[in-house]
C-alpha cells in the first residue's frame, strides 16, 4: 500500500523549499517577493485581469490579492484602470517599469527552476510528474465542488470537532 502520508510530506516540503529557494533569489536580486512576482508574471501574459481574476488564478482571497496589487501599484509596477465592461471593478495592468522588472525576474525564476528541477530529473519525468500533479489537483477540485454542492465541509463520515 502506498504511503500517502509520506507522499504528502514530500510534496508539502518540496513546495516550501522550492518557494523559499526561488523567493530567496528574487529578493536578493530584485527585492521582489515571490507572491509579487507571480502577480506581475500573470499580468505580463494575461492582459487586463480584474482583482477577482487574479485571486481565482492563484486560489487566494480577493482581499489578499488586493493587498498585493496595492503594494505593486504603490511601487509603480502596475496600475488599475476602470473596467469598460463593469464599472464596479477595475482592470490591472503592468506599467513599463513593471514590465522591465518582470522580464528580468523571469530569467532568475527560470534559472532557479532549472537548477532545482530541470537539472535533477529528465524532461520526460517533468512531463510525467506534471501530468500526475494536474490529475490530483483536478480530482481535488472536483471533490471540493461535490462537497460544496452537497453542503459538506469534510469527508463523509468525518465528525467536526466540538
Amino acid at each position: 500500500m502506498a504511503d500517502l502520508k509520506l507522499l504528502y510530506r514530500e510534496l508539502v516540503s518540496l513546495e516550501i523549499e522550492l518557494w523559499n529557494g526561488i523567493e530567496g533569489r528574487l529578493k536578493a536580486e530584485y527585492d521582489l517577493p515571490l507572491t509579487s512576482f507571480e502577480v506581475l508574471h500573470l499580468l505580463s501574459h494575461r492582459p487586463g485581469p480584474r482583482i477577482q481574476d487574479i485571486a481565482e488564478e492563484f486560489s487566494i482571497t480577493v482581499g489578499g490579492t488586493s493587498k498585493v496589487v496595492d503594494r505593486l501599484e504603490s511601487a509603480g509596477f502596475c496600475a488599475r484602470r476602470a473596467n469598460p465592461n463593469d464599472r464596479r471593478s477595475s482592470i490591472v495592468e503592468l506599467t513599463p517599469e513593471g514590465r522591465k522588472l518582470v522580464d528580468g525576474a523571469l530569467k532568475v525564476f527560470e534559472d532557479e527552476l532549472e537548477l532545482r528541477i530541470g537539472s535533477v530529473i529528465p524532461a520526460e519525468s517533468v512531463r510525467e510528474v506534471t501530468a500526475v500533479l494536474s490529475m490530483l489537483r483536478a480530482a481535488g477540485r472536483a471533490l471540493d465542488s461535490e462537497r460544496k454542492a452537497a453542503g459538506q465541509t469534510s469527508a463523509p463520515g468525518a465528525r467536526a470537532p466540538k
